[in-house]
């Protein structure tokens, strides 16, 4: 099996997910994200674009329904013992297969959680499942078990995490040489890629976001390339990726003299940035992390240009985001523990003057303080003309 893990560790988060299902006196999980079946099994596929579904009993035994497709994957990819096949055909309802596995599973009746906040759900699959299981079983809203367990890191993930920033830096270093006036985003945006690859890491969870110009300002990826002009701005976020964990950076790049406002709008960045590694450690809450961005980019008038939230948790992830449930942004209760890595970015996007910049790293929690795990500096990088 090409497992990433020793069974050790499996067997442990296997005992770690039984343990918070007694305490929400669950009695079965049904796990549709892929993270979660990833993180419990070492089940690695993008199959859950279509009807998969692992189901875990308080017992902890194990069982997955998927397509003929992933069953050989299932089998190479996972510790996975019991394998059911649902058979694709016209108007096929898979949830009627799963219903009959949970009634083979004596699972009538009971109290079942099931992760509904996740891609590998589709809303029709979810009508589907409704209506197949709202009479057979107590359904519980349990899309945060699984993820909340995957939060804290192991020594073992911490060290693919770790590898994942080496990957990142690595990236950054394939694109500041390519740079300057005249140079293809396509370029920058196949070396960085290219870095990771050949680093033994894999695709990330979503698309690299590379604009510049007007397109600098944008903070998602979209089609379409452009050449750098002499004075130009240029926004890069990426992650270095291996065994599907994630480190992630962003910076924005200046092509020429840089603006006062681009001067301006980075220092707003590392202030609130500074701010906030000087708060990232246990006891302090997501919120209290947006509560130390907003502040500093509202003293300085920047309310209208910030974003709403300034990061995220990081970890294993799959299509088509890298970003995990657990956000910075107003009010979020959840506190910080040690072990955790987290990716932290000062975003500003003032569209009047059409000046971007960002500035973003990824840290592992520790007691004292948080950790960068990527080597780079962060102070305000101009391209070599």
């Amino acid at each position: 099996m090409a497992l990433h893990f020793e069974q050790d560790e499996y067997a442990g988060r296997l005992d770690k997910l039984t343990a918070s299902m007694k305490a929400e006196k669950l009695d079965a999980m049904l796990l549709f994200s892929q993270e979660s079946m990833y993180w419990l099994t070492g089940y690695d596929t993008f199959g859950f674009c279509f009807f998969q579904c692992l189901v875990v009993k308080a017992d902890g035994t194990m069982t997955l329904l998927t397509r003929s497709a992933d069953l050989r994957q299932a089998r190479h990819t996972s510790n996975i013992e019991r394998i059911v096949v649902w058979t694709d055909r016209t108007n096929a309802d898979p949830a009627l297969d799963l219903k009959n596995l949970l009634s083979d599973l004596d699972l009538l009746g009971e109290r079942v959680g099931v992760e509904y906040d996740t891609h590998g759900l589709t809303g029709a699959n979810c009508r589907k499942l409704d209506n197949q299981l709202q009479n057979f079983a107590e359904l519980v809203d349990a899309s945060y078990l699984v993820s909340r367990l995957r939060l804290i890191k192991s020594p073992a993930e911490i060290a693919y995490v770790r590898r994942a920033a080496e990957l990142a830096d690595a990236a950054l270093d394939a694109a500041l040489p390519l740079i300057k006036p005249g140079a293809d985003e396509a370029d920058i945006l196949a070396a960085m890629q290219a870095a990771v690859f050949s680093g033994g890491g894999d695709y990330p969870a979503n698309e690299f976001i590379i604009g510049s110009g007007e397109d600098a300002l944008l903070c998602r990826y979209k089609a379409g390339r452009r050449k750098l002009d002499a004075s130009d701005q240029l926004t890069l976020e990426w992650a270095g990726v291996y065994a599907h964990y994630h480190a992630a950076m962003m910076r924005t790049v200046i092509l020429g003299e840089p603006t006062p406002r681009h001067v301006e709008l980075y220092e707003a960045c590392r202030e609130a940035l500074d701010s906030i590694t000087e708060i990232l450690k246990p006891g302090t809450t997501f919120g209290d992390v947006f509560d130390a961005h907003a502040e500093v980019m509202d003293n300085r008038g920047l309310t209208r240009h910030r974003l709403n939230a300034c990061g995220y948790s990081l970890g294993a992830r799959f299509t088509p985001s890298w970003m995990e449930h657990q956000m910075f942004h107003a009010g979020n209760p959840l506190e910080i523990a040690p072990n955790m890595t987290l990716f932290v970015h000062m975003i500003i996007m003032d569209s009047e003057a059409g000046a971007a910049m960002t500035l973003g790293q990824t840290y592992l929690t520790t007691e004292d303080g948080p950790e960068s795990l990527s080597a780079k500096p962060l102070g305000l990088i101009i391209a070599s003309q």
